[in-house]
């Protein structure tokens, strides 16, 4: 099992260590307490006041409230926590819920106001003192109750245990191998010719399953038929065992710019790859791609979705908002309307193709919706294209990817470095994790795309401000 934190590792006559956990872990893994290992956990009763708040809801912080109040009932059935606690299972620790306590005396003058977060932290330090000899921290997501239990001498650290490791996350940023260098007539067979090469010409191990790769022609000097900065790009195709060419392709009259883009829109156009991730900045094109690529597949889907997470004020859902659903979503929505409005624009007015656009939302065939509504559906022969997926936890994208049934295809889109959700970071958002965890699958492909397409303007303001 994967060590929690940076604690020494437990040896022979070891003695637990004590994690005083804060509302956010919770909230954002209610199964939390059967990650650290032997040791004992201690819930603030202030957290519980929290939980309170959040047990009534459709949405993942509120399934993660009530799941984990669930689990706490079971654990305490016909039984009180008292001194000790109570076990949580086989090969883990004590777990119990404290009490709120005061501040020491000679801090009591600290922080002035009465809120939660201060009597989780001034438990946390009671909990240590009346532990001596034990190892006791907090632990938080927030960074700023990290900062104040730091500044009072209280050990906080944040919840390590979905963190994806620093270099695999560089990876999935960087999973076009490029620099192999192959002769002229491989390139040949493979731009010209039949459009494939097995794997073993290109490199003696066995790539993972949708490697991609981008080949540069030998330098054949000023009279050479190729020009030196034309790149080759390809796919190596597990079912087949060989690398095969990826094309330049267009979807209802988006084309690809740039190699990236190229690699995106084969893969949201390719049918065997059902589950794909689009990371990159503003503008690269990822919501547009996988829009386009949908639209151009309307035919084989019964519907398109689109959804992106609601991030709101605190912990209030849509519900607060005024109006309709579509009149709560229609701020949230605007994003991928523009995007639509950029596809129909390839178009004349009167086209088709635009027409088609108008029909397939007025009789619901094209839908934007709500993720919260998502938990319970079974998804048929649907394109889901989920926006903004790195304000999503792991667990909300493996609830998401779980409803997908027979013929469903999604694409997650995002940048991991533009995180409105306080509670995530670029190791721990959900897109992050699916990019690592579903590496290899045959039926993933996961593209980071690199360069703004937008305009000169936006690429210019997104490389200097």
């Amino acid at each position: 099992m994967a060590q929690y934190a940076n604690i020494p590792s437990k040896s022979k006559g070891h003695t637990p260590k004590i994690f005083v956990l804060d509302t956010n872990i919770i909230l954002h893994d209610y199964k939390c307490i059967r990650k650290f290992q032997d040791n004992d956990l201690v819930i603030p009763v202030a957290v519980l006041e929290e939980l309170d708040k959040f047990k009534k809801g459709n949405d993942a912080l509120s399934y993660n409230a009530r799941g984990f109040m669930r689990e706490l009932d079971r654990l305490t059935s016909g039984k009180f926590f008292g001194k000790e606690g109570i076990p949580i299972g086989k090969g883990l620790g004590d777990i119990k819920v404290e009490l709120n306590h005061p501040f020491p005396q000679n801090l009591l003058n600290c922080f002035a106001d009465d809120i939660q977060d201060h009597r989780i932290l001034s438990t946390a330090m009671w909990v240590r003192d009346h532990n001596p000899g034990r190892f006791t921290a907090l632990v938080t997501k927030d960074v700023n109750l990290r900062m104040k239990a730091k500044a009072v001498g209280m050990e906080a650290q944040d919840y390590l245990t979905d963190k994806i490791d620093e270099s695999k996350v560089e990876g999935t940023c960087n999973e076009i191998l490029d620099g192999i260098k192959l002769p002229a007539e491989i390139l040949q067979e493979l731009n010209y010719g039949s459009g494939e090469v097995h794997w073993n010409k290109i490199t003696d191990k066995m790539p993972g399953a949708n490697q991609l790769f981008r080949f540069r022609w030998p330098s054949s000097g000023e009279n050479g038929n190729q020009p030196q900065q034309m790149a080759v790009c390809a796919r190596f195709d597990k079912r087949k065992g060989k690398v095969v060419l990826v094309r330049k392709k267009s979807a209802y009259g988006i084309s690809p710019r740039n190699d990236e883009q190229k690699f995106a829109m084969d893969a949201c156009l390719n049918p065997d790859i059902q589950l794909v991730s689009l990371t990159g900045g503003a503008g690269t094109g990822k919501t547009l791609i996988a829009l386009a690529s949908a639209l151009e597949q309307a035919g084989e889907y019964d519907q398109i979705i689109l959804s992106r997470p609601t991030i709101i004020l605190g912990n209030q859902d849509i519900g607060f908002l005024p109006g309709d659903q579509k009149s709560k979503m229609s701020p949230f929505i605007q994003p991928l309307m523009d995007n639509l409005t950029v596809i129909k624009n390839c178009f004349k007015a009167t086209s088709k193709q635009a027409s088609k656009i108008d029909a397939m939302l007025n009789e619901e065939k094209l839908v934007i919706s709500p993720l919260a509504y998502i938990r319970g559906r079974s998804l048929g022969k649907v394109y889901f294209i989920i926006d903004e997926a790195q304000n999503l936890t792991p667990h909300e994208v493996k609830t998401i990817i779980t409803r997908a049934g027979e013929g469903t295809k999604m694409v997650f889109t995002g940048d991991i470095f533009q995180i409105d959700q306080p509670y995530l970071d670029i190791w721990s958002n959900g897109l992050t994790h699916l990019g690592e965890k579903m590496a290899g699958q045959e039926l993933f492909q996961h593209i980071n795309l690199r360069k703004g397409e937008r305009s000169e303007l936006s690429e210019i303001a997104s490389k200097l401000l």
